[in-house]
């Protein structure tokens, strides 16, 4: 971790001045509170950004106990912390948050949010185009070969039940394409990471009177607090 930071401070000694993205894994080991807060006071990353760990690993031991004794209250201090930092007019750039407030603002998020077969596609260098850049060897994912275009293409594999008919959907767009085929711990560790999103956009939902309330005032602007403001690769819903 100390030389990823290394190299990012270097970025910007060299000149960078753009959007300097922090990407976390957030795993059983995590404090999400802390973590995020950590990465926030650097002083070198514009956003920080966290995927739980619920692909590639086996299942978690005791997830549910987990996420309810660790994640969640984390993800409640910190949504108290980034709201008392609006009223008072900084916003500190925490992706999945902003991301999140978008979508409750503007009446939802498109689905996947990555934008994984919407906008979104990867080209592999034997010419195959796939749905979702982490799914390489899954057939469903290979939509095409070059030089087919991308217009031809969208919508062609994308979000369903038990989403779409969801109250969150509109806000969580289904969270990751990937992760809703390919279920890798069943149904039922699919619902356990699905609990942590409705609880994450609750939580959000809490404190959206005052979010609005904070740009209406003029003291955030609208366009730096609804982020990302086009599809840079953040996923937005961990």
């Amino acid at each position: 971790m100390q030389e990823s930071l290394e190299a990012a401070a270097h970025i910007r000694r060299a000149g960078f001045t753009g959007d300097l993205i922090a990407r976390m894994t957030i795993s059983t080991v995590s404090d999400v509170y802390l973590d995020v807060l950590h990465l926030l006071g650097v002083g070198v990353f514009d956003h920080v950004h966290w995927q739980l760990d619920v692909v590639w690993s086996d299942r978690w031991h005791k997830f549910d106990d987990w996420s309810e004794k660790s994640y969640i209250p984390g993800i409640r201090r910190l949504a108290e912390l980034w709201v008392e930092g609006l009223r008072r007019g900084v916003l500190y750039g925490i992706a999945p948050f902003q991301g999140i407030t978008k979508g409750l603002i503007k009446g939802g998020l498109q689905a996947p949010p990555c934008g994984a077969g919407i906008d979104s596609f990867t080209v592999t260098t034997d010419g195959r185009i796939l749905a979702c850049p982490i799914a390489v060897d899954s057939e469903w994912a290979h939509l095409a070969d070059l030089p087919a275009r991308a217009n031809d293409l969208v919508g062609k594999v994308g979000i369903g039940e038990p989403c779409t008919s969801c109250e969150y959907f509109k806000y969580c767009g289904g969270r990751c394409l990937y992760a809703h085929i390919e279920r890798l711990w069943g149904d039922e560790g699919f619902r356990s990471v699905c609990r942590t999103v409705k609880t994450t956009v609750d939580v959000l939902r809490t404190h959206l009177n005052t979010i609005v309330k904070v740009i209406d005032e003029g003291i955030i602007s609208q366009d730096d607090l609804l982020y990302p403001s086009y599809n840079n690769t953040v996923e937005i819903v961990p």
